[in-house]
């Protein structure tokens, strides 16, 4: 499997794989439209333009089988430590349990500590339990609770 920043010509398959889980289709994002809008693109274009944000794909006999994007932050909280967040990891329905995640995750924390990283962090729903024993099977731990605010 190879591990690569995302191009333009990768956003159809990378909807796709956002779109193909039961609580992306509850929250009303469950379809990939035939047209992708401006606002899509707009999102895409400012990853892409932003050193410290990284669309990744996970690239499996020649199909996007995986996706992640990573943001880096810096803080002066621990030091002045810069930390990963990792948000929107999937992986192919068709292609899960066969370890893709889990070399995509190992691929991810290597990339921070390329980028000076002392942490990664990511949320995850609370009702994806089986991502939670993914996750703690990777190291990671459920030190803190997370909150949103939708606007």
């Amino acid at each position: 499997m190879d591990f690569r920043i995302a191009t333009r010509a990768d956003v159809p398959a990378v909807l796709e794989l956002l779109a193909d889980d039961a609580i992306s289709r509850e929250r009303g994002y469950g379809t990939v439209p035939a047209k992708i809008d401006d606002a899509i693109w707009a999102a895409f274009e400012a990853i892409d333009a932003d050193p410290r944000n990284e669309l990744i794909v996970a690239v499996e006999d020649g199909v996007v089988a995986g996706t992640c994007q990573l943001t880096y932050i810096p803080g002066l909280s621990r030091g002045g430590a810069l930390r990963m967040l990792v948000e929107a990891v999937r992986i192919r329905s068709d292609r899960r349990g066969r370890g893709l995640g889990a070399a995509m995750m190992r691929w991810t924390i290597e990339r921070a500590r390329e980028r000076g990283c002392r942490m990664v962090q990511l949320t995850t729903d609370k009702r994806r339990t089986d991502a939670h024993r993914f996750y703690e099977r990777l190291g990671f731990t459920a030190s803190h609770e997370g909150m949103k605010l939708p606007l």
